[in-house]
């Protein structure tokens, strides 16, 4: 009897020592619950604010700046002398030409500085010279657009009888560009059979420059026409008279 009360005892304080530890086990996961959901709570979530992307100004478009082309020449221009008459006498000044020739495949203009110097005692007169005349020298800038022709007209005089050369010198380049300068230098001879008749005068002896007619060339075409003249009204028949005669 006293047996069956110590197991009943023992299964009794058993159960209560088991119901009390789960009891204990609840408490303890329940506060655990709870300061977990403390500190869940506890801690702020981070707002995160879109950032505003800064909007691009408008740039202004930028001009393309052409970039200049060289000043040349696509084909080289023609600079030389042209003798018109190279004999001078008391009728007659030498005439020289300077002919200048910038070809049309060309974009620039043709710009030429040129000299023109001759021994004492020959006087030179040139078109478009601007200094230095009839002191032995002349000068002249000269520009030639692209496709264009130009021929400067040099008188020349002499006061002296003689063989002489006259010297051309001088530079062309392309428009502005002077570094690209090209040098020229030409000559001519002349035969001074007569001294001009005013040596020192710019104006072209002759005026007009053409040959006076011969006095026997003049007298030879007088008598030429006397006599055409003459054997005209010697051919010429008289004119036929007729006679009526009334009954």
């Amino acid at each position: 009897m006293n047996i069956r009360r110590f197991v009943a005892i023992c299964i009794v304080c058993l159960c209560l020592i088991v119901m009390s530890a789960i009891a204990q086990e609840n408490n303890t996961t329940a506060n655990e619950t709870i300061v977990n959901e403390t500190n869940v709570t506890a801690i702020a979530t981070p707002t995160i604010e879109p950032t505003v992307a800064p909007t691009a100004e408008p740039t202004a478009a930028e001009t393309a700046v052409p970039t200049p082309t060289e000043a040349k020449f696509r084909v080289g221009p023609t600079v030389t002398l042209r003798p018109v008459n190279d004999v001078i006498d008391k009728s007659h000044d030498g005439l020289v030409e300077l002919y200048m020739n910038n070809p049309s495949l060309n974009d620039v203009t043709l710009t030429a500085d040129v000299q023109v110097s001759v021994p004492s005692g020959i006087h030179v007169y040139g078109e478009g010279f601007g200094y230095g005349a009839a002191a032995g020298t002349v000068a002249g800038k000269f520009e030639v657009p692209p496709g264009t022709v130009r021929t400067i007209h040099i008188n020349i005089k002499a006061d002296k009888t003689g063989d002489f050369t006259v010297h051309f010198t001088g530079l062309y380049w392309p428009g502005d560009d002077k570094d690209a300068f090209q040098q020229i230098s030409l000559t001519h001879p002349l035969t001074v059979k007569e001294p001009s008749p005013k040596p020192l005068d710019p104006e072209p002896t002759g005026g007009d420059g053409t040959k006076e007619l011969p006095y026997t060339y003049i007298i030879i075409g007088c008598l030429a026409v006397i006599a055409i003249v003459v054997i005209a009204m010697m051919i010429r028949k008289p004119p036929k008279t007729e006679v009526v005669i009334e009954e």
